[in-house]
């Protein structure tokens, strides 16, 4: 796991840091020489698929980091074997969903990848759009099965942040 932790934190800091320097490129094209912004438009489409892609690979990391949304006041409140089993509950309801995703997902990728479909801009096939859910959802589905199976604890990770 940690193997996979530290290559989604490099492909979203790789992802992120491109989409800045896309984007930067762009308004400074667009400024200084704007007889060239025909040039660039690609880079709003790039754009729009490294951010499905980083959106898509944060889902296990935010997992993890314990970052989505919880209602947690009531449920920590409660003695420690409801909260264990309320927390059982939840993993197995989150694998079913992330399982049912990745699979909906796949089946859809697939469909756009049969379909032909190409981006207006890149000329690259759109499939590169829709890949990312079945693969975040791949990869919370694992996270959500590891804690299931007492392999992992979201609760008990710790990172060294800047708070």
């Amino acid at each position: 796991m940690t193997v996979l932790r530290h290559t989604e934190r490099a492909l979203i800091a790789i992802i992120l840091l491109s989409m800045s320097a896309l984007y930067f490129t762009n308004v400074m094209v667009r400024e200084f020489s704007p007889q060239l912004a025909t040039d660039f438009a690609w880079i709003e489409e790039a754009t729009l698929f490294a951010f499905a892609w980083l959106v898509f690979v944060g889902l296990g990391l935010t997992l993890e980091r314990r970052r989505h949304i919880a209602m947690t006041a009531f449920v920590e409140r409660l003695p420690r074997p409801v909260v264990a089993a309320i927390r059982r509950i939840e993993n197995l309801v989150g694998l079913a969903f992330c399982v049912f995703l990745t699979k909906t997902g796949l089946d859809l990728a697939i469909f756009i990848y049969n379909s032909g479909q190409v981006s207006p801009t890149l000329g690259i096939s759109v499939i590169a759009l829709y890949v990312p859910l079945p693969i975040g959802f791949a990869l919370l589905s694992l996270r959500y099965l590891l804690e299931l199976l007492g392999f992992q604890d979201r609760s008990e990770i710790r990172y060294v942040t800047s708070e």
